[in-house]
């Protein structure tokens, strides 16, 4: 058996090896599995019209085809380190981009059940994306942390974005069903630029089992600081991202400019997802940045409970910012929250697994508040009580320490 001196010599070794080989190739797969992961889900918001007029649907089972993703995120994510120890990385992924094709195009088919088992399907291979670009970055792009969670981490806004633009033109040409599902190309075509990576990326054996991971990992008071941060951040994302639209409708808007300024939204995710995390990761201590966050929170939700209709770009851009920076640091505390790719990967499935189950509970607790008041002021009000309980972990989770 190695010694841990061997371990970490061989783990240098291998990085050198695999920084000399061209990383950029690599980084190019990283950002095309990103630009994947979120249209699947940001393409239902500007749809939830003509969706509810073709099947009736109500309310309810609308925002299930956000949360049902969710909830798989939270089921899979704890068990993707079992599956990496038999495919790999590199395999895992190609057979997310797989799994990620067939769901969001069975989502096309003229069913309601198809609609609900292809989002299904399209949650579990997204939620193998989340977990392991972590870890790849931790391996392969150890020392540039920062700057490549920014990049796949905008990356992911930028596919949240054009979906979320691109929806309803769709949805004029192909129907709404078409719309949902031709989002499947872009996965096939990522599977097929995935597949050099899989041979590429060698797997290696285990430091710990599973059980004793998972165990560790409950027990670390900054774990679940880092998983607690990672689900308030998200419950908030996904509010914005089913709710929106109807906010803004009912407010007067027309659902064409509401879906735009959700677009708007994602944009400035892109922004933030960019920024925030460069300058994060270039700090010992991430705890100015996350009181920085939640200013700006504020102010956006504020605005979104308060401003007139003439604001409503400016408080849309704010929170689009904060959205996509607060996601870029999540994501970024579980590359410099680890001290090696395996952890990373095991800090990044327990903390996207409590994270999405946390988040999964947003936009359906929010659509319910507004059914049963008739009125978003306490739907939003719940928002300022989810950036408070943020600030608090984000705060304990920008020490400079490491699970």
């Amino acid at each position: 058996m190695p010694t841990p001196t061997s371990q970490s010599e061989s783990s240098t070794s291998q990085f050198r090896d695999e920084s000399n080989s061209p990383d950029l190739l690599l980084l190019a797969g990283i950002l095309l599995i990103a630009i994947n992961l979120r249209p699947a889900l940001s393409s239902v918001g500007p749809l939830v019209e003509p969706i509810q007029q073709s099947t009736g649907l109500p309310n309810s089972l609308i925002g299930l085809l956000t949360t049902l993703p969710l909830v798989a995120f939270g089921i899979v994510s704890t068990l993707t380190p079992l599956l990496t120890r038999r495919l790999g990385i590199g395999g895992t992924l190609l057979g997310a981009m797989v799994l990620l094709a067939i769901g969001t195009a069975m989502r096309s088919v003229s069913s309601v059940f198809t609609l609900y088992l292809g989002t299904l399907l399209l949650g579990v291979a997204i939620a193998f994306g989340n977990v392991l670009l972590p870890s790849l970055t931790k391996r392969n792009f150890a020392s540039r942390g920062g700057a490549v969670t920014s990049l796949y981490s905008a990356t992911m806004g930028l596919g949240a974005t054009i979906a979320a633009g691109a929806s309803v033109p769709l949805a004029d040409g192909l129907g709404w069903r078409g719309s949902l599902g031709s989002w499947a190309v872009l996965s096939l075509f990522a599977a097929v630029v995935w597949i050099p990576q899989v041979s590429r990326l060698t797997r290696s054996e285990p430091n710990r089992s599973f059980i004793r991971a998972m165990k560790d990992l409950g027990a670390s008071k900054l774990a679940w600081q880092v998983a607690l941060f990672m689900g308030l951040q998200s419950l908030t994302f996904y509010v914005v991202l089913a709710w929106l639209p109807a906010i803004l409708t009912f407010r007067g808007y027309t659902p064409s400019f509401s879906g735009w300024m959700l677009s708007l939204s994602q944009f400035m995710g892109i922004l933030g997802s960019l920024i925030i995390p460069t300058i994060a990761g270039a700090m010992r201590e991430q705890r100015g940045v996350v009181w920085f966050l939640t200013i700006a929170e504020a102010f956006s939700l504020v605005g979104m409970l308060i401003a007139p209709n003439g604001l409503t770009v400016v408080w849309v851009s704010v929170i689009g910012f904060v959205l996509g920076g607060s996601f870029g640091l999540a994501l970024l505390f579980l590359v410099i929250r680890s001290h090696d790719a395996e952890s990373a990967t095991e800090l990044s499935g327990m903390a996207q697994s409590v994270g999405y189950l946390v988040a999964a509970t947003g936009p359906t607790l929010f659509g319910l508040i507004f059914d049963y008041t008739g009125a978003w002021t306490w739907s939003i009000t719940m928002l300022f009580l989810v950036a408070a309980l943020k600030l608090a972990m984000g705060l304990g989770a920008g020490v400079a320490k490491s699970v």
